[in-house]
């Protein structure tokens, strides 16, 4: 199989220095290999999208000499490139993991969710909705069928959950880490599917990787605790899992944490053009 990498920035504000080594990264090493780099625009955030911010995306990369071989403007066959145009694509693929067994359908309002939070920390503890919680919590798994579908054809709001089994030792290989071990019962069940009807970065990262034929994910460490989550998604779609290269961040010049785009702003090399 031939290789092809992604480059998936979120049109939320300019492009950060360290967003685009990693499209460098995956730039070379596709170039290396004879193979295709892709640009994917993920946009399903529409709370924190930013007008103009694709196009200034698109001329950061142009300025570097970074051309895509697929992208909004270069349209291949695994398109569309911008995953707010693939609402129907994510729709199918929600209801193929919760009608697995994989996913449910979660109906707790922010004042129930709120709640609980409160109780755990009157407690010193952290809540966390996942396999110890969910079966005090109001969703399809607790509820009768009858009343899911009531609360579906009411259009009562809710969410869709990964359904995390517990007590799982999950295995991942990555290029840079070498080998990444997490046990199950430290995660969360996390939304897939969010109440406004627009995928997370979870679902939507996963399904497009898989349809586009990603073969490489070549992207910055600050994902890397979603590795677990993601390869456990591949495996309930029964799906090879990419090659994973989680590339180390970019530090502030203090060494103190990882640079942000105040950082960047405040000594003069944020912005590309």
């Amino acid at each position: 199989m031939s290789v092809r990498v992604r480059f998936a920035p979120s049109p939320t504000g300019p492009l950060h220095i360290g967003g685009l080594r990693t499209a460098l990264y995956n730039y070379l090493f596709a170039k290396q290999h004879q193979g295709v780099f892709i640009l994917r625009i993920e946009d399903t955030d529409q709370a924190r999208y930013v007008e103009g911010a694709e196009s200034y995306i698109q001329d950061c990369l142009r300025w570097a000499q970074i051309e895509p071989d697929e992208s909004p403007m270069h349209q291949g066959q695994y398109g569309p490139y911008r995953q707010s145009e693939r609402y129907a694509i994510y729709q199918e693929y929600i209801q193929r993991l919760i009608d697995n067994n994989n996913a449910y359908y979660a109906f707790d309002s922010t004042e129930e969710l709120e709640q609980k939070r409160a109780e755990a920390a009157a407690n010193k503890e952290h809540f966390s909705y996942d396999s110890t919680t969910r079966a005090e919590m109001r969703n399809s798994l607790t509820l009768a069928p009858s009343e899911v579908q009531r609360l579906l054809s009411s259009g009562a709001a809710y969410v869709v959950r990964f359904k995390v089994e517990p007590n799982r030792q999950i295995t991942v290989n990555d290029e840079v880490r070498d080998r990444v071990l997490v046990n199950s019962n430290t995660l969360d069940d996390k939304v897939l599917f969010k109440s406004d009807g627009m995928p997370t970065y979870h679902l939507a990262n996963v399904v497009d990787d898989h349809l586009m034929k990603i073969t490489h994910v070549i992207r910055g460490e600050e994902w890397l605790p979603s590795l677990p989550l993601h390869y456990m998604l591949y495996e309930a779609f029964d799906w090879t899992p990419p090659t994973f290269a989680h590339l180390p961040l970019i530090l502030r010049p203090d060494g103190k944490g990882k640079l942000s785009k105040r950082d960047g702003e405040l000594g003069g090399f944020q912005y590309i053009l």
